[in-house]
């Protein structure tokens, strides 16, 4: 039988299939498209998926082949600097388009030793006490533990579960792009700059060789948002927003989206969860989708190899749940007020307006900031030290830096006073005694995805609250 199945092939997918291989748990994943897509969707990566590669030890290969931007500007569009003080090693965001993104972590997936099925369409489910039966498009019929659906907005996984996707539908929609386009580099960015004066949702942004990534509002909702715009249609669009079609030709590939906006009721059916698009869906301002689903994926991997591995402690995979539902609820309602902000109507422009004013306050613009970023988010661990549910930020110690010694997933006792121990969990949790100037407090203990879940320096403490993330001692 086959620990863990994952529907889904794309970065969410990955990432969690990478995460369980980190604790030794067998993953198959399952990807209906015989090839990865060609259509770039997501553009970077903002801050706090740029620390979880860096916590993986993936960050270099990515920096390499991404490019640093500052990270004012994404809240509705409205330019402001980037806040100062960011609780971030990293404040910045990475370019790097989806394609790219998509490949470095399916790379990294193989590497340790993910098995990768394309072409592999799931179309039935059902699960009893003891596992997950997939069946595929093509009769064969799978047996895994646990099933998780990392299989995009409309997913079968979700669908064959029966859980509700509760939310608003699509009201308006966009076509989107990668072409050749002949006119000037001065007549597009006059068009650009005349268009997004009265249509934000217009943009023909450069790729390099005459090559553009556009996007221009549909003339209404299509019957069938899977199917993607013709080319003709693409370029009678353009006419009609811009006056122009920018002599484009040559398309790379087309797609379409709406600002459909839903939130699975929940999270987990018995043996099969759900994460990334399948559990939430939104419109792109603010670009946060990508990130959100690896995120669920850095939240999820550990607490389901523990429970895999037989030591959660009761209640740890259900966490998964209560933590990550309110984040992806947050972000829809973030997703929402900028999709306001956007509108060309009076009412939202004088709120726009307003808020513009209020975040020349550096507190303001670094709260919202921090929102789009995901650095900000505190989970519920209940009355303690400021930094009690929040992750840690990357610390220099004086003999490296914290994210380097992160690499396997494990917990992390960070015990800036030596005198502190871990035994009975040595197995699950890394012992660090090292000192960082940054840090003012004398111990931390921090979940595999960098969530601390105590400071302090009492042992009896710190062993009345290790059985909470780490399950029983040792015997």
């Amino acid at each position: 039988m086959i620990d863990v199945i994952v529907a889904g092939g794309g970065p969410t997918g990955m990432m969690l299939a990478s995460e369980l291989r980190l604790h030794g748990v067998h993953v198959l994943v399952v990807e209906k498209d015989a090839e990865p897509t060609e259509v770039v969707r997501s553009l970077g990566l903002h801050a706090r998926s740029v620390e979880v590669m860096d916590q993986r030890g993936m960050l270099e290969r990515f920096l390499a082949l991404g490019k640093q931007y500052p990270v004012g500007g994404f809240f509705a569009g409205i330019p402001k600097p980037s806040p100062e003080r960011l609780d971030t090693a990293h404040p910045y965001t990475l370019g790097i388009p989806q394609t790219t993104t998509d490949r470095l972590l399916t790379e990294h997936a193989i590497e340790v030793g993910v098995e990768l099925r394309r072409g592999c369409e799931l179309v039935g489910l059902s699960q009893d006490e003891d596992g997950v039966t997939v069946e595929l498009a093509d009769g064969t019929e799978l047996r895994s533990r646990y099933l998780v659906g990392c299989d995009g907005g409309r997913s079968t996984v979700r669908k064959l579960l029966g859980i509700a996707f509760p939310g608003e539908p699509a009201r308006v929609e966009a076509l989107l792009g990668e072409m050749t386009l002949t006119a000037s580099l001065e007549t597009i960015t006059e068009v650009n700059t005349e268009v997004r004066k009265t249509q934000l949702m217009f943009g023909a942004g450069p790729l390099g060789d005459g090559v553009y990534r556009v996007v221009v509002p549909a003339a209404g909702l299509a019957e069938n948002p899977r199917v993607p715009p013709t080319f003709e249609e693409f370029k009678r669009q353009l006419q009609v927003t811009a006056g122009t079609d920018l002599g484009a030709h040559s398309p790379r590939w087309l797609s379409r989206f709406g600002d459909a906006t839903r939130l699975a009721e929940r999270y987990r059916a018995g043996r099969v969860l759900l994460a990334g698009d399948a559990a939430h869906i939104h419109p792109p301002t603010g670009g946060q989708g990508l990130n959100l689903g690896i995120q669920d994926s850095f939240n999820l991997g550990w607490k389901l190899a523990a429970e895999l591995n037989g030591w959660a402690p009761e209640g740890l995979l259900d966490s998964y749940h209560t933590e990550r539902r309110p984040v992806a609820a947050d972000v829809l309602d973030l997703t929402r007020a900028q999709m306001t902000l956007m509108s060309l109507e009076p009412g939202p422009q004088a709120v726009r307006r307003l808020v513009s004013e209020l975040m020349d306050f550096e507190d303001a613009n670094r709260y919202l900031t921090e929102k789009i970023i995901a650095i900000g988010i505190r989970y519920d661990f209940g009355e303690g030290h400021e930094l009690l549910g929040r992750r840690l930020r990357d610390v220099e110690l004086k003999r490296g830096r914290l994210y380097e010694l992160m690499h396997e997933g494990r917990g992390l006792l960070l015990d800036q006073t030596g005198g502190l121990s871990v035994a009975g969990w040595a197995d699950r949790v890394d012992h660090v005694v090292d000192v960082s100037e940054e840090l003012d407090l004398p111990a931390a203990l921090l979940r595999p995805d960098g969530h601390v879940a105590w400071v302090g320096e009492d042992q009896e403490d710190l062993l009345s609250h290790l059985p909470k993330w780490f399950g029983a001692a040792a015997s």
